[in-house]
């Protein structure tokens, strides 16, 4: 018996006597700033990146023209103007390349939270650049690029990461003051003499309320993420069970078989079903029916890897989608989660005596029983449906062949059709 079984099986006997951690609308609001997202808003992360990346690359594209107008409506500046055409073609370049590895299917958690400090760090970079050419007036009162800030810190709202907007706000904070602390002790900023473009006189009022304006926008985009996260979470969750619905799953699945695809990857999708559940019902009565429901999605969860999807896909019945595992790796994970289900004493409301549940599971493997989210549905609901046939708490999978198909087809480069597909 593995460590990992060993883990569920007594998360499993906790699950009616322990006490359940409170959802996170009710811990206090500098805890939920400071959780992680949970897997309903990793895909929206993705998505978001993507968008910032979109946006990002139309902006730099927006501003590029700029140093070349200056060039021409200033030529007594034109290293001002040099210094700016040079940051703008990097920051495209480095816009561009993140847009190319987003499209790519590349997205990691911490890829928002480097993006977002690369962001602010960039206009801290070119509001230092001011200072190489001695205009460090520009520098602290730049009417243009200070404003960037607030984009970059703003647009960390689209990453459903509170962290994310309060790491890029506090790094925007401490490289502005160190910008501006270099440029008070080694120029002479407050000398309105040295104001040849009409900036105005250095003064700390100005500077002490633009820190303060830099905080509240932060935690005005870490507010805009709690209250994002938590309304994608009531339209991407269960209620009764915490777990992902289906609407959640669709989105996702096409996502995990496109990269699939792109990659070769396998995936084995289960579909899971409660034996004799209105039988259940009618024997325990419906308040038992949910814990029992409860008890099952918990446990599912639990005994399943973090890049694996659970979801409750309707009534008593769970899908899970499994990236990376070869057909006969699934199956043997679904005897695992069958014995734990099988395992598991249900606490029955007000009565003292527990209960027991079983589940039946279809497996179908991606690329034999299809390439489309509907075939590998349809393939295990009819393997469901055989486990049931045969007498349920029992498991189907594809076949001994199914194995050697998947593993030839990856070597081919995932493009060999479907055992269905040839078939139909």
């Amino acid at each position: 018996m593995t460590e990992g079984y060993q883990h569920s099986r007594r998360r499993s006997r906790a699950i009616s006597g322990a006490a359940p951690l409170p959802p996170p609308r009710e811990l206090p609001v500098w805890r939920r700033l400071l959780l992680p997202p949970d897997p309903l808003q990793l895909d929206a992360g993705a998505e978001g990146e993507l968008l910032v990346a979109r946006v990002r690359t139309v902006l730099i594209l927006l501003l590029l023209p700029i140093p070349f107008i200056n060039m021409a409506l200033d030529p007594g500046n034109r290293a001002a103007s040099v210094i700016g055409l040079a940051a703008g073609v990097l920051a495209l370049t480095l816009a561009l390349g993140a847009q190319l590895l987003l499209r790519r299917d590349f997205y990691r958690p911490w890829v928002g939270l480097a993006t977002s400090l690369l962001d602010v760090t960039c206009v801290s970079a070119g509001l230092a650049a001011f200072l190489a050419v001695d205009q460090a007036i520009a520098t602290v009162n730049s009417r243009l690029l200070f404003e960037v800030y607030f984009i970059a810190i703003g647009a960390t709202a689209l990453r459903y990461d509170s962290r994310v907007s309060l790491a890029a706000g506090a790094m925007a904070i401490l490289q502005y003051v160190v910008v501006v602390l270099v440029a008070y002790h080694r120029f002479d900023v407050s000398n309105p003499l040295l104001d040849h473009r009409g900036y105005g006189a250095f003064d700390w009022a100005t500077q002490v309320s633009r820190l303060v304006l830099l905080g509240v926008t932060t935690l005005l985009a870490a507010g805009i993420v709690l209250r994002s996260q938590r309304l994608r979470r009531q339209s991407r969750s269960d209620r009764l069970t915490g777990l992902p619905n289906r609407s959640f799953f669709d989105d996702r699945v096409a996502a995990e078989l496109s990269r699939a695809r792109r990659y070769g990857t396998p995936v084995a999708l289960l579909m899971i079903d409660v034996d004799h559940f209105k039988r259940f019902n009618d024997t325990h009565g419906h308040a038992a029916g949910d814990v029992a429901l409860k008890a099952v999605a918990s446990t599912l969860q639990e005994a399943t890897r973090q890049s694996d999807i659970v979801v409750r896909y309707g009534g008593e019945e769970f899908v899970a989608l499994l990236p990376d595992l070869y057909p006969v790796a699934a199956t043997e994970r679904a005897e695992m989660l069958r014995h734990l289900i099988e395992e598991m004493p249900i606490g029955l409301p007000r009565r003292s005596e527990v209960a027991r549940i079983t589940i039946s599971i279809g497996v179908a493997a991606y690329g034999y029983d299809g390439t489309q989210a509907e075939d590998l549905l349809d393939r295990a609901d009819a393997r469901l449906f055989q486990a049931k046939e045969g007498g349920r708490n029992r498991v189907v999978g594809p076949p001994p062949e199914a194995e050697a198909f998947v593993i030839e087809r990856r070597a081919s480069g995932g493009h060999g059709s479907s055992v269905q597909s040839i078939m139909e």
